[in-house]
């Protein structure tokens, strides 16, 4: 008798994953956040398509069998990780490596643009104004990248290619890369400041009016990490107040920003909807990425992108 496939559980978004590959090698079923706590014990493995979603959070605490392994796609699982799945038997894998060289892109698009002053060219274009101004030179500024995985090296590797001088600081000090103790250092002393870090208990508003306040009054400020990462009624009080020269969040602590936050009216703030990573194709990337980790999983391979649960990340970065 030919034993049944995996019950392969996906938390569903829109458009959902292209899984065609999986015909017949997974009984795939589909489910909303609503639905996700009964669907649970029936799943051998869940596929968080969702990954906006606290659904998993929430639903894992629950009575029954748990699936044996989650796959997020998504950089970053503070949105599914709690107590009881942190203690678990089940392995925690995440979108890792996808997204690494757009964002890196999109922090360089925003160095440049800052620079150059093209916001405020494009505002004097609309306005028919001829004003001549001088701008930045970006070859020679200092930045500090506060998140030593993939997505920051990728960004320190860009900027680095712009003539930025770039020190990484990541959770331990090793071979090219900052430990806690130099973050105060230099931060104070760069020009760009960019926070890519994952949320964790010990970088969870690590962007307070203490750390704002030490900042040049030249400097820029760029979250691609996730919006818990910054105290936002400092930074707001910081722009207000010209302690620094600008920023520009991609992440915030309510998604999507609600149309009466006062983020949006900021001096010198750049808003965007959390798109820093995301190219065209990206979801396709994404799909084919856990078909291949399934592929590994379902032959008993080890798999990658396996994320440390107590500390909330890939280790080995």
């Amino acid at each position: 008798m030919t034993p049944s496939p995996p019950t392969l559980l996906v938390l569903d978004a829109d458009p959902p994953p292209r899984l065609g590959r999986l015909t017949g090698r997974a009984r795939i079923v589909h489910t909303d956040a609503g639905h996700l706590a009964e669907r649970l014990p029936e799943a051998d493995a869940l596929l968080v398509w969702d990954f906006t979603s606290h659904a998993v959070r929430e639903a894992w605490p629950g009575d029954g069998r748990r699936p044996r392994w989650v796959h997020t796609a998504s950089a970053g699982v503070d949105h599914l990780m709690c107590p009881e799945l942190a203690a678990s038997d089940t392995v925690v894998t995440n979108a890792r490596g996808i997204f690494d060289q757009p964002i890196a892109e999109y922090v360089a698009a925003l160095v440049l643009a800052v620079a150059k002053d093209l916001p405020r060219t494009l505002g004097y274009q609309r306005e028919r104004t001829w004003r001549h101004r001088e701008s930045r030179r970006v070859a020679g500024t200092r930045a500090c990248v506060v998140g030593s995985g993939p997505i920051g090296r990728a960004i320190a590797r860009t900027l680095k290619a712009l003539g930025v001088t770039t020190a990484l600081v990541g959770r331990l000090p090793r071979t090219g890369i900052h430990g806690p103790d130099d973050l105060d250092r230099l931060v104070s002393r760069a020009d760009w400041v960019i926070a890519a870090a994952p949320l964790t208990e010990r970088t969870h508003r690590m962007f307070d009016a203490r750390r704002f306040g030490m900042m040049q009054p030249s400097a820029f400020f760029v979250n691609v990490g996730r919006g818990q990462l910054v105290d936002e009624d400092a930074l707001a009080e910081a722009l207000t107040r010209r302690w620094i020269a600008g920023a520009a969040l991609d992440v915030f602590a309510t998604e999507p920003l609600p149309a009466d936050s006062p983020l949006w009216e900021l001096p010198e703030l750049i808003v965007s909807p959390h798109m820093s990573g995301d190219t065209v194709g990206w979801r396709d990337e994404l799909g084919l990425q856990f078909v291949e980790l399934y592929e590994r999983w379902a032959a008993g391979r080890s798999l990658v992108n396996v994320v440390d649960k107590k500390r909330g990340y890939v280790p080995g970065h």
